[in-house]
């Protein structure tokens, strides 16, 4: 399966969507069980009790649902207060939320509480960049001086037309959100669904073909079912092992047969040149600690070059805290989506 792929499907009476690049899966979407809220879906909430030494509040949420908020500043038990889904937790645990609303859609990302109008930097036509910030500063021409708008990198060969009806329906949807602040908890804006989440993120590049349909059609059955064992595949005979715990989530990197003198950075490079895909794929986050194949200090300097490239371009937030005393390496990665075994399983 050459080029850029999109695989639209349902899992059971989920919707799923696939990325696919060359052959590789490169990203997944599968619809939560038991219509759990997904990441980005916006809610009117009421302000529980503080957590004493932990910086954050418990928000009560529609259907007996409980939200964990950071931000507490000027917030008292009671009051209603906007949030808005910030990523996934574990069972048992609150939902992760937040008061820095984002309006996301195809070509826009309003943000209220942060003004401005801004184009992407992906975009680096400068007539193409002028006649955008004329769409913005028309779109946004009587809009709260508080609501900012960002052109995304999408807009590059999008209709004009498209682009400045989706600020339009954007800011009124925003708007009409943050008038609606008091009353009791109500979901206001849904998250996106898998299908949306693939239309509104993964087409920039536009993909080569959108294929409705089957996963087994595409081999993407295969390629589920290696994502459901801990042992990942690597160049030349090494591999390693990604298993989460309750604390964390190991990874063990591992040489195979290869005894030559370079067999450790070899095999080094190439676990962290594929980390981030696979714990995108696998919706593994929180704090990873990292278990690299014995290799000389002066090497450190190497895979640290090769860590910071291969994360770049992550849209879930990492943190690469480094090396331990005792030769681990340490990141934190932001909890964006469910685990993908829970997902497969229908565990929300």
């Amino acid at each position: 399966m050459k080029g850029r792929v999109i695989v639209l499907d349902t899992w059971g009476e989920r919707q799923a969507a696939a990325l696919v690049v060359d052959g590789v899966l490169q990203d997944l979407a599968i619809d939560p069980a038991d219509d759990a809220p997904l990441p980005g879906a916006i809610y009117r909430g009421t302000v529980d009790r503080p957590v004493k030494g932990q910086g954050g509040v418990f928000v009560r949420l529609p259907g007996g649902q409980s939200g964990f908020l950071r931000q507490v500043s000027g917030l008292a038990p009671g009051q209603s207060v906007l949030v808005q889904i910030a990523g996934s937790s574990e069972p048992g645990k609150a939902i992760p939320v937040t008061t820095r609303l984002l309006f996301k859609s195809r070509y826009v990302i309003l943000t209220p509480g942060a003004p401005g109008l801004n184009v992407s930097r992906r975009i680096r036509d400068e007539d193409l960049r002028a006649d955008l910030e004329a769409l913005a500063r028309a779109g946004m021409e009587d809009a709260p001086h508080d609501l900012g708008l960002i052109l995304r990198s999408a807009c590059e060969g999008a209709d004009e037309a498209a682009i400045a009806e989706d600020i339009l329906a954007t800011r009124d949807l925003a708007q009409a959100v943050l008038t609606d602040g008091e009353g009791d908890p109500e979901l206001l804006v849904e998250g996106p669904s898998a299908h949306e989440h693939a239309w509104r993120e993964w087409v920039d590049p536009l993909p080569d073909e959108v294929a409705h349909g089957r996963f087994a059609d595409h081999g993407l059955d295969e390629m589920l079912d290696t994502l459901r064992s801990p042992r990942v595949a690597l160049p030349g005979g090494a591999h390693m092992y990604i298993e989460p715990t309750r604390a964390m989530v190991a990874v063990d990197i591992n040489t195979g047969p290869d005894t030559s003198p370079a067999a450790s950075l070899k095999a080094n490079v190439a676990a962290a040149r594929d980390l981030p895909r696979q714990l995108r794929l696998r919706g593994l986050g929180g704090q990873i600690v990292v278990d690299f194949a014995p290799m000389p200090k002066k090497d450190r300097a190497t895979l640290d070059q090769v860590l910071r490239a291969a994360f770049k371009g992550e849209a879930a937030e990492t943190s690469l805290a480094g090396w331990t005393a005792l030769g681990l390496y340490e990141l934190v990665r932001k909890r964006d989506r469910m685990a993908l075994l829970d997902l497969l399983e229908g565990r929300a």
